[in-house]
């Protein structure tokens, strides 16, 4: 309980950045700060940071629904 706690005062892990930030989106089950979430939109497709993310991006999985 007490991690718990400790982890909504902190914030939730970036799937990008991977540090524990409080603002930001979430992505079916992951969370995408704002920070890396204005990085991803303003950057060229031809920019080689442009591909981390796309590695980054891999890590989200499509949650299930089950009926």
């Amino acid at each position: 309980m007490g991690m718990l706690m400790a982890k909504k005062h902190i914030g939730e892990e970036c799937v990008i950045c991977e540090q524990a930030k409080r603002k930001g989106i979430h992505l079916y089950t992951s969370f995408i700060c704002t920070d890396c979430e204005n990085d991803l939109v303003s950057t060229d497709t031809s920019n080689p940071k442009y591909k981390h993310f796309l590695k980054q991006l891999k890590k989200i999985t499509n949650p299930e629904i089950f009926s």
